[in-house]
């Protein structure tokens, strides 16, 4: 049962999520509205050229009062016109069911496009901490996977299920007004169809939720390993991460058949369901025909309305599991969507164009979520243009100390003040604007050296990138490249050394011109002489901008004005 609740909340909760964009989307569900309306309308009319053809040849002279304009006709003329009725009804349902089809699997893929959308942006937006806890893997499967299922899903499940549902109710109402006894009939099996689904239904969701997360451990596995190749090669770890992915691929497996055993089970028991309902009325019906009170034609027209009506039951037994595996793909996206992002950081609309880079520190204690106190009652004050080298054992809290002024994490207590105001009462993007940060290990990304250096700067033009590389002291680095700026990185850098990368790093710093600049290590991982060009073109770029710089170097640590050693959570 829980499971089965569960299925209607996903549906529910994916339906409150996307009802402003289907708002948005009114115009383009009302004409393909208007289309299916008029579909369901020719699947109306469809039977009935057939019935007139069967009560004409059958003898029963009851049609000529329904066809009052062809009873004068012969029987074999009116057979020929009503025959070419047929393909002319069909044909007129068929471009109904096109414009139909197509206008709704237009909103659908709109919308739920926009919902990936949203989702990689509001990831982006979410905090550091959440990142550390989650699996890259996983959460790209729920960017990729899960919302390219739930597109797959609405567009060639979920939308024909609702005409066929339209249909039904239809085709039922016009069944139980031509013969009450026959609708009723019709009507009977209902219950038992909406139990089996529900109930077997239930259970696939279920097993579609633990498949999803089946794959998102798979490719969880395949990222790590596949990230850190080298390592994985260099120390002979491939059979250990083989063996992780082989375990998560054979539950995989197992949740696969069962929600396959499970779908083939309810398709089949809706099947005899309907069957049993379609006999029923079949058997009725002849005797209404003996009987008079019905014609061929009716009983025919009865049979395939019931045929028609029952269809939905069967088409969502035929996309149970797809509909199940929506549902779960749409919880776990949801999760996601729900957890509080950037937009939930409180910030203000003061404008950080202009700041000196002025820092103060009052009384701050942070540490890592949900852990220990790394830094306590922290105190301190820096002009515009000085240096302050952190230094200290590992794990004492710098890289952390360093994450409050681009709020990558929050003091627990204290205040830190930009230029005399709160960081707090800064646009967070206008404040980001104005710090630059540049890691132990700095990203890039694949493209060229132009592009890594610019990214995030639209209007950076050639020569804004030429003089970001003249400030950090980059430019032997750069001549000395074959195709110089255009030379293209590769993914991570990984055409690049340690130490060019850093450079990179460091040219995109110059490109921000900012009021605060701050560096993790920024020579940590490099030999003694790609150190060295690293801290000259520190030097160069840090020349009258605030700068904070994490260090364990002591030659480094001796360039700045003043020195912060933490040691003991002070």
């Amino acid at each position: 049962m829980a499971s089965r609740a569960e299925m209607f909340r996903s549906g529910a909760r994916l339906f409150a999520r996307l009802a402003p964009r289907l708002r948005r989307e009114r115009a383009g569900i009302a004409a393909a509205g208007v289309a299916m309306a008029i579909e369901v309308g020719l699947r109306l009319v469809e039977p009935w050229p057939v019935k007139f053809v069967l009560d004409a040849v059958s003898g029963d002279e009851r049609w000529r009062q329904s066809l009052p304009w062809l009873a004068s006709w012969d029987p074999g003329r009116a057979v020929v016109v009503l025959a070419l009725a047929i393909p002319a009804v069909a044909g007129l349902r068929a471009m109904a069911g096109y414009h139909q089809s197509v206008g709704f699997a237009v909103v659908g893929n709109r919308v739920l496009t926009d919902l990936r959308a949203e989702l990689f942006a509001h990831l982006q937006g979410l905090a550091l901490a959440y990142h550390r806890r989650a699996r890259r893997g996983d959460l790209l499967v729920r960017v990729i996977g899960d919302v390219g299922m739930l597109k797959e899903a609405v567009v060639t499940a979920l939308l024909p299920l609702c005409v066929s549902g339209f249909v039904f109710v239809s085709m039922l109402a016009v069944l139980t007004w031509m013969e009450p006894r026959l609708g009723l009939l019709a009507i009977a099996v209902t219950p038992l169809l909406a139990l089996l689904t529900v109930r077997i239904g239930g259970d696939i969701h279920a097993t579609s939720k633990r498949l999803r997360t089946r794959e998102g451990a798979m490719a969880s596995a395949a990222a790590e390993s596949l990230g850190a190749v080298e390592s994985v090669q260099g120390l002979a770890l491939e059979g250990v991460f083989r063996s992780a992915f082989g375990r998560a691929n054979e539950k995989g497996f197992r949740e696969g058949v069962r929600g396959k055993r499970l779908a083939a089970r309810l398709e089949r028991s809706v099947d005899v369901v309907a069957a049993t309902g379609v006999a029923a009325v079949a058997a009725h019906g002849a005797q209404l025909v003996i009987g008079g009170v019905l014609t061929p034609g009716d009983l025919y027209v009865a049979i395939s309305y019931l045929r028609r009506a029952l269809r939905p039951a069967k088409d969502f037994a035929k996309h149970s599991a797809r509909l199940a595996r929506a549902a779960a793909a749409a919880d776990r996206v949801l999760d996601v969507l729900d957890e509080p992002g950037a937009e939930s950081i409180a910030s203000g609309d003061a404008d950080a164009a202009g700041v000196r880079g002025r820092l103060e520190l009052d009384g701050v204690a942070t540490g890592h979520e949900d852990g220990p106190l790394l830094v306590q009652g922290l105190s301190l004050r820096l002009e515009p243009g000085e240096h302050l080298a952190i230094v200290g054992p590992t794990g004492v809290g710098k890289t952390t100390l360093l994450g409050l002024l681009p709020r990558l994490a929050e003091p627990r207590r204290g205040s830190v003040r930009l230029d005399g105001l709160d960081l707090r009462a800064y646009a967070l993007d206008a404040l980001r604007a104005r710090i630059a940060f540049v890691p132990q290990q700095p990203v890039l990304f694949a493209g060229t050296l132009e592009a890594n250096v610019a990214i995030g700067l639209e209007h950076a033009t050639r020569e804004d990138v030429e003089a970001a590389v003249e400030r950090a002291g980059a430019r032997a680095f750069v001549d000395g490249l074959a195709d110089g700026l255009d030379t293209e990185v590769g993914e991570r850098g990984e055409t690049l050394s340690a130490g060019q990368r850093q450079l990179v790093a460091l040219c995109r710093a110059a490109m921000r011109r900012p009021a605060v600049l701050l560096l993790d290590e920024p020579t940590a991982a490099l030999d003694a002489p790609s150190a060295r060009v690293v801290a000259a073109a520190i030097e160069r770029l840090a020349d009258g901008v605030t700068t904070l710089l994490v260090t364990h170097d002591p030659a480094l640590a001796a360039t700045c004005d003043r020195v912060l050693r933490l040691a003991h959570g002070r």
